[in-house]
């Protein structure tokens, strides 16, 4: 196959563009003898202008978790605790008693200290329907009396959770571990409603041209999904799967590491949560003890053990201390990893002391960013406290960049939207929030946006020798546009994706287009 007329962005800095691009098999092929295991077939698929770029990567979304958001309730927008309960009231309508209501997107201060009242209102509303409520940040659940009955079976009758609030009774609202078990191994969602979830997120997501993820949902068994989606050949994307710290030794001892897999499903990072989400947070409690998750010794421990079991950490760090304390480990311990060459990550660093900017580049320590989040809070330096002494910036994303840091961008679905092309236009327009700005000075030219979305996640994998880039010898991912992303004045507008390649098969948008 050979794609023809139009603009075809390759990513490769010794042809960044390039008129045409022949297709053989599942790989892209140049000149006679360069690469290639096959040659272009006769057919020839006419561009008509249109744009290609490399295939979409989303490199921090919680898979499975936004699937199944997609058919729950969905809470965001409600203004009110009013609005709220009327959407629950309407939709528990209908519901055959011992189904589950899911939802998502509840604003986490509408009970704030006010636990008690939060299970009340939802037995009120019903007491037959269990009802388990995940809040905007995805660290809070709001649940009833008829959840934690539907739970017992599943959790220890000793747990904690089963007894939160005054006198053993339950409050209404989990936090962070407590929610997340709660989440993992008491609402149990049938088989082949997960697996009918996941076709469709499959098909919404190369409709976005994405054709790969770094995947957060490893606790919640997807391995065996995808397995299943891949001997289906149903799996229309590459999944990177990150897996909990705490499967380390279980994964040492069947001597399985990083990277083990095929071209579509591989073993990716361990991920490490250093502490809450900052939206959670009361001013100036960054770094303390009673947001902390794992310690800083905990860390250095974790870090030497999965070095010498050959796995690089994807370590969650939001703010000032955390990010700086991360960076102390891991040069402290560096000796252990650097010389094997392990790409370790720091996931979300929304907040970061301009000194440790070139400490990035010295470890080679990555970071996964999600540009979207930036208009959530533009008054996060507020929030956190800090150093006021020193003017203090979120969202470092152009100074990392410039420091010589790869940077990886994710959407964080369902927590953010599942779409490239906005994660794109956010790194590059910068921050809005009503009439002010914040931090435009850090916003990314569209080709550095663009390479946050290819060619960084491919370099976390150890692909970027066969993805990221449109080159002889490197798998045929890519997507075809309706105009050209990396013209400011085209990404400003509405940017259509015409088709979506993986592995030169068409997997969204089959040519011929009018």
């Amino acid at each position: 196959m050979i794609l023809e007329n139009g603009l075809i962005h390759t990513l490769d800095p010794s042809l960044p563009t390039t008129r045409a691009l022949a297709i053989a098999g599942d790989r892209i092929v140049g000149g006679v003898g360069v690469h290639e295991t096959a040659l272009p077939t006769p057919e020839r698929v006419n561009l008509g202008g249109r744009c290609v770029v490399p295939g979409f990567a989303d490199s921090h979304v919680r898979f499975l978790s936004w699937a199944l958001a997609r058919a729950m309730l969905d809470l965001r927008g409600c203004t009110s605790l009013n609005e709220t309960t009327l959407r629950i009231a309407k939709t528990v309508t209908g519901l055959e008693k011992g189904n589950w209501l899911l939802g998502h997107g509840w604003q986490k201060d509408d009970w704030h200290n006010n636990s008690e009242l939060a299970l009340k209102t939802l037995d009120d509303i019903t007491k037959d329907i269990p009802i388990a409520l995940i809040s905007e940040d995805r660290n809070s659940l709001w649940v009833n009396s008829a959840a934690f009955d539907a739970a017992r079976p599943y959790l220890d009758s000793k747990d904690e959770i089963l007894k939160f609030g005054d006198h053993g009774a339950p409050t209404g609202i989990l936090h962070e571990q407590e929610a997340w078990r709660f989440q993992n191994q008491a609402i149990k969602v049938p088989e082949n409603q997960v697996r009918e979830s996941l076709r469709k997120a499959l098909k919404v997501a190369n409709a976005h041209g994405v054709t790969a993820i770094h995947d957060q949902d490893g606790e919640l068994g997807i391995l065996t999904h995808w397995q299943k989606l891949r001997s289906q050949k149903q799996l229309s994307l590459r999944v990177w799967q990150t897996l909990p710290v705490a499967e380390l030794e279980h994964l040492a001892g069947l001597n399985l590491r990083s990277g083990f897999g095929d071209s579509l499903l591989r073993l990716g990072h361990l991920k490490v949560c250093m502490n809450s989400s900052i939206e959670q947070r009361a001013p100036n409690t960054i770094g303390r003890k009673d947001v902390e998750i794992t310690s800083i010794s905990e860390l250095k421990e974790i870090t030497c053990q999965s070095s010498r079991a050959g796995w690089p950490l994807s370590i969650n760090a939001l703010g000032y201390q955390e990010i700086h304390n991360v960076l102390d480990v891991l040069e402290d311990t560096q000796s252990t990893w650097l010389p094997l060459g392990i790409r370790h990550l720091i996931e979300h660093v929304e907040l970061i002391d301009p000194t440790d900017l070139n400490r990035f580049k010295k470890l080679k320590i990555s970071c996964s960013t999600q540009f979207a989040h930036t208009p959530f809070n533009p008054n996060i330096t507020e929030q956190v406290g800090g150093d006021r002494s020193q003017p203090q910036r979120p969202y470092l994303y152009k100074s990392l960049i410039e420091s010589g840091t790869i940077l990886a961008n994710g959407s964080n679905a369902p927590v953010g939207d599942f779409d490239p092309l906005a994660s794109m236009r956010a790194g590059v327009f910068g921050i809005t929030e009503g009439e002010s700005q914040c931090n435009n000075h850090e916003s990314l030219t569209p080709l550095e946006a663009l390479r946050t979305i290819t060619t960084g996640p491919a370099w976390l994998e150890h692909s970027d020798h066969i993805r990221g880039q449109l080159i002889p010898g490197a798998l045929a991912d890519l997507v075809v546009l309706s105009a050209n992303p990396l013209d400011k004045r085209h990404l400003a507008e509405e940017i259509e994706i015409v088709g979506t390649m993986l592995g030169g098969r068409w997997v969204h948008g089959h040519p011929p287009w009018e």
